[in-house]
C-alpha cells in the first residue's frame, strides 16, 4: 500500500532550452506462454500503460523531471505515482523526444514544449493502491496491443527501441547460459597428474568472450537515440 502523495506544482521543475524536461518509462514483465515444439515454455513480454485523465487513450507513465532527483529517479517516481508499480530501471535511456504539451493553455509559453527521456523498467512489485489511482488506471498489454493503442509517434518509436534492447538482453543472457554450460572442461592429462581425479576447471577464453559480448552490446545500446517531432 502506498501512502506517499503525488508531487504537484512545478516549483522544482527542470527546464532546458526553454523546454520542460520530462522523464518516463515503459514498465514491463515476462509471462510464461505456450510450450513450443521442443518442449520449452515460451516467455511473453507485456508492457504496462495507463489511462489519461479526460482523454480516451493509453500512455506510458511519465511526468516532470524535478531538480532534486536524477532522471531515472523521476522515471521511477512517475511509474509509482501513475501506475502503482516499482521495479528495476535500466539506466541507459531508450531515447529522447520533443513534443508540444497538449495540456498547456498557452502554446507560446515555456511550458508549451517538452523534452522527454524514456527508460525500461522491469516491474517487481504492483501496489494495490497508488497516489494517482483516481486519474490513471493501469492495463497490461502484449506488444501488438501496445503498438495498436500507441497514439503518438514517439510512443511507437520508444517501443521499437525497447524491443531491440530486450532482444539484446535476451541474446546476452542466452550467451551467458551457454558459457556456463560449456566453459567447464576436464583438465588436460598433463595437468591432471598433479591434481585429484574428477577435478574441473573453468576456461578463461569463454569468460573473456562473455565479457566482450556484454561490453559490445551495452556500448551499442548506450548510443542515445534522439527523436524530434510534434504530436
Amino acid at each position: 500500500m502506498s501512502c506517499v502523495p503525488a508531487r504537484t506544482g512545478r516549483q522544482r521543475q527542470r527546464y532546458e532550452d526553454n523546454m520542460r524536461l520530462v522523464s518516463g518509462c515503459i514498465p514491463y514483465r515476462w509471462k510464461m506462454g505456450k510450450i513450443d515444439q521442443m518442449g520449452d515454455t515460451e516467455e511473453i513480454i507485456e508492457v504496462l500503460m495507463v489511462s489519461s485523465p479526460k482523454r480516451d487513450d493509453l500512455v506510458f507513465p511519465k511526468g516532470g523531471w524535478e531538480d532534486d532527483e536524477t532522471v531515472t529517479e523521476a522515471a521511477c517516481r512517475e511509474a509509482l505515482e501513475e501506475a502503482g508499480v516499482k521495479g528495476i530501471v535500466r539506466e541507459i535511456p531508450l531515447g529522447r523526444w520533443e513534443f508540444r504539451s497538449k495540456s498547456s493553455r498557452d502554446s507560446c509559453s515555456q511550458e508549451g514544449w517538452c523534452r522527454g527521456y524514456m527508460f525500461a523498467l522491469e516491474v517487481t512489485e504492483e501496489l494495490e493502491t497508488w497516489p494517482e489511482q483516481k486519474d490513471h488506471h493501469r492495463q497490461w498489454l502484449n506488444i501488438e496491443e501496445a503498438f495498436r493503442l500507441s497514439r503518438y509517434d514517439w510512443m511507437c518509436k520508444a517501443l521499437e527501441v525497447f524491443l531491440r534492447v530486450m532482444a539484446e538482453d535476451r541474446k546476452l543472457k542466452k550467451e551467458e547460459n551457454n558459457v556456463d554450460s560449456s566453459s567447464i572442461s576436464v583438465l588436460d592429462v598433463s595437468e591432471s597428474q598433479n591434481m585429484p581425479s574428477k577435478c574441473y576447471k573453468r576456461t578463461s577464453t569463454a569468460q573473456h568472450h562473455s565479457m566482450s559480448s556484454r561490453t559490445n552490446i551495452l556500448a551499442h545500446a548506450s548510443q542515445e537515440i534522439a527523436i524530434h517531432f510534434g504530436c
